[in-house]
């Protein structure tokens, strides 16, 4: 017997959150699965370009740096084009390198065939890649946004096309058909995206290139901050870093070098202090579980982790957008940055992406960066701190006024006998408690009374921790949950990770965060859900691996 969730949430602003969630999913969901690309290319920029830390490297730097003089090297066999010399104007034959076809080509392709698969599986991704062919030539920069654009459209316009002759082509054309059509519109696609999206992308980003000039030039790019840290604990953050920062700060990357526009949501450290904040002056299990979490959010880069902390406190807020307004501020003043994103958000990803130099000369752009980090935390958790501490006696009064059940034990305790009366009072805890932390058997209940049917219970053999991106919190989610059944001698029980835009109705029960936990029920509304607060430790981990092991017993 199956069961079905219960309703989703059709308020006007939780419908709100879940459609913005789900367009920066989208633009996120682009870039995200290829970072590994962004990152080869800022390794092999940082090693060979000129000023790299192997500039000096002859013939191998000049060759795949893109610089060298191909008739004074004599390497015959790279790829080169005519290049200007600064001195005399004489032409020479320049090595390509492998700096700029990646970033020119490469990385434009993979997000504008990840977007096309998004909307329409391989076909969709393959008239996608040959569409944004066609901007990227048509342009004079690297075209991240018109690949954002022109992929997920190409292979929108590729479904609609499909759909006109669906179930008309004759047996034994099927190849034919398919193939001559989805060359034609991308052929097309090509020429229109050349012609048309190309100066259409061009104009658009230098328009946002030069607002981001205006900010910096002005002393506001710190503002941005007050857009970025709400977002983040909203569970936008990929959106916001991938979907736009990660373009204009690439874009930005190759004109200087380096982009403080990879830090603006990436810093540690805002999460770092709020964290910190916890660990010195919270209460409960907030403050017992916020030094693992730092671990986690610094070195691990789950930044995911202190959104819960700021969401149960959300004047918190004020302290991350003053760290990460700090932060932004020391970057700006340093002309500090990264050469390429660093992601997942750890010191350890940020330092080996942060580019030596700065406005201050070579080297200082360590100092500036590092600084960026250590001041946004500080800021954060000073402020973080002081809100903390102005609630601290309500907050402490509020964990022993919860503690019901223990504070009856120890009155029978002292009493020596147990008492009808405080034994009443302890199930009217124990409801109001149920009330407010909702058990699996609970949800599985729930499920059954809202579907009408009568509920056996589903049995349990996939487990699927979705998070937005699907390879941060829900990948240590999974890891925590695996660990636990494997203890328990559970087999047969697989728990995976994925994206919620991944969901394919195959779980049996999916684990998300509170935030997220409405949009994966409208993708797999058929599975059981179960919301956690912290990825890291749930008490609800406990409830689910019971109920496996009540299930998968009788295998054994």
């Amino acid at each position: 017997m199956t069961t079905a969730s219960p309703p989703v949430a059709t308020s006007g602003g939780k419908k709100a959150q879940v459609a913005v969630q789900r367009f920066g999913t989208f633009l996120s969901g682009m870039i995200m699965p290829n970072i590994a690309a962004f990152i080869a290319w800022g390794f092999i920029t940082a090693l060979f370009i000129a000023t790299g830390w192997l500039g000096w490297w002859h013939p191998i730097a000049p060759i795949l740096g893109g610089f060298g003089n191909a008739d004074q090297t004599g390497w015959a066999h790279a790829m080169t084009q005519l290049a200007q010399a600064a001195e005399g104007g004489a032409t020479f034959p320049q090595y390509v390198g492998l700096v700029s076809p990646m970033i020119t080509y490469l990385l434009p392709l993979l997000i504008a065939n990840t977007g096309g698969r998004m909307v329409y599986g391989e076909r969709g991704g393959v008239v996608a890649a040959i569409a944004t062919t066609g901007v990227i030539v048509g342009t004079t920069i690297p075209m991240f946004m018109g690949a954002m654009v022109m992929g997920p459209l190409a292979a929108l316009l590729t479904k609609w096309m499909d759909r006109i002759w669906d179930g008309k082509i004759k047996p034994g054309f099927e190849m034919l058909v398919n193939n001559f059509s989805a060359g034609i519109l991308g052929m097309i696609l090509a020429v229109i995206g050349f012609f048309v999206f190309g100066p259409v992308m061009t104009w658009l980003s230098d328009g946002l290139g030069a607002i981001v000039s205006w900010l910096t030039t002005n002393g506001l790019l710190p503002l941005l901050s007050i857009i970025v840290e709400p977002g983040k604990v909203l569970f936008l953050n990929n959106a916001i870093n991938h979907g736009v920062f990660t373009p204009l700060g690439t874009q930005q990357a190759l004109e200087t070098g380096r982009s403080l526009l990879f830090l603006v949501e990436a810093n540690p450290g805002p999460g770092l202090g709020i964290l910190l904040a916890f660990t010195f002056f919270g209460v409960g299990m907030a403050k017992a579980s916020a030094p693992g979490a730092i671990i986690i959010q610094f070195f691990g880069g789950i930044h995911e982790i202190y959104f819960p902390y700021v969401l149960m406190k959300p004047i918190l807020v004020i302290a991350a957008i003053a760290g990460g307004m700090t932060g932004v501020a020391t970057n700006a003043v340093f002309g500090s940055g990264l050469r390429a994103p660093a992601a997942p958000g750890s010191i350890i990803a940020v330092l080996i992406q942060t580019a030596g130099e700065s406005n201050f000369g070579p080297g200082w752009g360590y100092v500036g960066v590092i600084l960026s980090v250590v001041l946004a935390a500080t800021v954060t958790f000073l402020v973080a701190s002081v809100f903390l501490l102005r609630t601290r006696r309500r907050d402490l009064a509020m964990e022993g006024a919860g503690d019901l059940s223990a504070a009856i034990a120890q009155t029978e305790a002292n009493k020596g006998k147990s008492s009808q009366a405080l034994s009443g009072l302890r199930d009217r805890a124990q409801a109001d408690a149920a009330a407010e932390g909702t058990s699996i058997g609970d949800e599985v209940t729930a499920a059954g009374v809202a579907a009408g049917a009568v509920l056996t219970g589903r049995r349990v053999d996939s487990i699927v921790f979705a998070c937005d991106a699907g390879m941060g919190s829900s990948a240590m989610g999974a890891s925590v949950l695996r660990n636990k059944i494997k203890k328990a001698g559970v087999e047969g029980v697989t728990v995976v990770n994925k994206a919620i835009a991944n969901l394919d109705g195959s779980a049996d029960l999916i684990i998300t965060q509170n935030q997220l936990t409405d949009r994966a029920r409208a993708k797999a509304p058929e599975a059981i859900h179960v919301s956690v607060d912290n990825f890291m430790n749930s008490a609800k981990y406990d409830e689910v691996v019971d109920l496996v092991r009540e299930q998968h017993q009788d295998e054994h």
